[in-house]
Order: C-alpha cells, then sequence, then structure tokens
C-alpha cells in the first residue's frame, strides 16, 4: 500500500513537471513588449508599426514600445533588436529591403536572414505605378513599350536613387519586357515627379500616392500597377501583370512584415501571428492603412519565409543585370 501511494506521488509530481512549460507559457507577455523599427519616428513603416502595435498592446494587456532606431535603410533597426535579444518580448517590424536586397547590395548587414530572423507575417504591401506625362503622347502600355523598345535607352525614367525600389522595379520591368532604359536618380520623388511633368524625363515608377494627385490634375498619366491585383487606392489602374506582353506573375512590391529574433520560442510566434492576423482584419485598420498607400496581406509565418525567398531571388538577378550594365 505505502509503495502504491509513493509511486501515485511520484508520478503527480511528474505531471506537474510537464505542465509548467506550458503555465508558464500562458503568462507570457509578462512584461511590456519592444518592437524596433529602423526608421525616424513619423516615417510611413513607423507609422504602420505604431497602427499595429497600438492594438496588440491592448490585445495583450501590456505595453508595447517602439524603439526607433534609423539607417542603412533599416538594416540598424534589425541589428538593434537582434542585440536586444533572449527574452521573448523583443521583437522588430521592416521594409523588404534589408530582408532582401541588403543581403547582395551591402558588403556586411551584420545578420543572415535565415539564420537569424523569424517571420511572424507581413503586415501590408504597397504597389508602385509607372508615370508618365499627360502630354507625352503615350496612352497606354503597348505604347510605352513601342517607344521605348524602338532603340536603347530611348526613353529615360528617374528614380530616388541608385537600388531603390523604384530603379530595381524599373529594371525589373525592362528586362521582362526586353528594354533597354536610361536611369537618371534623383534625391526625392518630388524631383521625379517634377521632371517627368517638365519633360526632362520620360517616365518614373512611384507610389500611386505620389501619382494620382498629378492624374487628378491632368499633368500625368499613370499606365500600369506592379501589384499582382488591384489596389484598393487605385483600383482602376491596370495591372502591369499579363499587360503587353508581359508575365502573368509579373509582381514588384514594397512590403512591411512583424519579425522575430530567431531564438523566439514557436508558440509566442504563433501567438504574435493570430493576433497580429485578426488585428490587421478589421476594417477600420484597413482603411487607415490603405490612407497610408499599404494595403494589408497577412499570412503564416511559412508563407512570409517563402516571400523573403522569392523575393531575394527576383531582386538578386535584377541587381545582378544592374551590375553588368
Amino acid at each position: 500500500m505505502k509503495q502504491s501511494t509513493t509511486l501515485r506521488l511520484v508520478l503527480a509530481s511528474a505531471l506537474c513537471s510537464l505542465a509548467l512549460p506550458a503555465s508558464a507559457q500562458d503568462d507570457w507577455p509578462s512584461q511590456p513588449l519592444r518592437v524596433f523599427v529602423g526608421f525616424p519616428a513619423g516615417s510611413s513603416p513607423d507609422v504602420l508599426a505604431r497602427v499595429v502595435t497600438e492594438k496588440l498592446s491592448e490585445r495583450l494587456g501590456q505595453p508595447v514600445v517602439i524603439e526607433n532606431r534609423p539607417g542603412a535603410g533599416g538594416v540598424i533597426g534589425i541589428q538593434q533588436m537582434l542585440v536586444s535579444a533572449g527574452d521573448g518580448h523583443t521583437f522588430g517590424t521592416t521594409i523588404n529591403g534589408p530582408m532582401t536586397t541588403s543581403q547582395r547590395m551591402m558588403d556586411d548587414t551584420g545578420f543572415d536572414v535565415a539564420e537569424d530572423i523569424a517571420p511572424v507575417t507581413l503586415l501590408a504591401t504597397s504597389p508602385l505605378v509607372l508615370a508618365v506625362a499627360s502630354d507625352s503622347g503615350i496612352e497606354d502600355l503597348d505604347g510605352f513599350i513601342a517607344a521605348a523598345g524602338a532603340e536603347p535607352d530611348a526613353l529615360s525614367y528617374g528614380s530616388v536613387g541608385q537600388g531603390s525600389g523604384a530603379h530595381l522595379t524599373a529594371e525589373l520591368f525592362a528586362a521582362e519586357a526586353g528594354l533597354s532604359m536610361l536611369h537618371i536618380p534623383f534625391t526625392s520623388y518630388a524631383e521625379v515627379t517634377t521632371s517627368i511633368i517638365g519633360g526632362e524625363i520620360d517616365a518614373g515608377f512611384m507610389a500611386p500616392s505620389a501619382a494620382l494627385s498629378f492624374v487628378e490634375a491632368g499633368t500625368m498619366n499613370v499606365l500600369g500597377i506592379t501589384s499582382s491585383e488591384p489596389f484598393g487606392q487605385a483600383p482602376d489602374v491596370p495591372l502591369i501583370a499579363g499587360s503587353a506582353g508581359l508575365p502573368e506573375d509579373f509582381r514588384a512590391e514594397l512590403w512591411n512584415a512583424f519579425i522575430a529574433p530567431a531564438d523566439t520560442d514557436e508558440a509566442i510566434i504563433a501567438r504574435l501571428n493570430t493576433e497580429i492576423t485578426d488585428i490587421l482584419e478589421d476594417p477600420g485598420v484597413q482603411e487607415q492603412m490603405l490612407g497610408m498607400g499599404w494595403q494589408v496581406a497577412p499570412g503564416t509565418p511559412e508563407s512570409m519565409a517563402e516571400r523573403i525567398a522569392v523575393d531575394t531571388e527576383m531582386w538578386g538577378a535584377v541587381i545582378d543585370r544592374v551590375e553588368a550594365q
């Protein structure tokens, strides 16, 4: 009898010890969360992060503190997240550059995306539009490709700098359309739009919000959009994908994502993914983001990892093309 009682006590103790990790997990988060953003306060990535983290704080019952660490196109923010990691309460938001193109264009980012970072979810995407002056005589994508294909560098385009999203998107478009266009770098989208309207350059890829006011004013035409499906801020702009002989799967989008250090507990990743997905399904949040030029795009950690891999390969090929010129 005594032996039976002892056995029951041992088994009960073992069961309790097995339950401890789950019980401890139920206590997460046990302290405020820190979310590193690699851009200054008031920037588009910062505002988008604050929209999400404000709601996340309400759902988790803990403060979520934004830590702005601008620099190197967002790379510094990820570096700081990784340096501060280890407590299960440190995370980050990032645009696609540091996760894809920066790995090719910088000598050393200080981290390996596949080894050091755990995807949580995409937050939102933002395409670019191809814009020309309204008096250019070019009415559609077919007309643009015909004019650009008349001879090498027959048309010029502007961007906000070598290696920028607009520059690489234009080179991706040129590669898919079999074109060679002259790249003219500027320091701001304002200079690009002014130069297009003034006839100094022929075209440019830019955010829909940067072009639509000029379209409404009658000084610019938008020929196509780089998203894979219609974009809520510009629903009437035709997709470049599948138009004028371009591939059906043509896609060139900026994206913003929520990330974690690679050693973050999988249960925490899953919890965050569920909470953020619910936040992004809120119509009020969707409207707020669309007003900033972003369309919500939640998904699983696995689908985000796949997007990173696909985009890294795609933009790597574009960078090879640019470096070979």
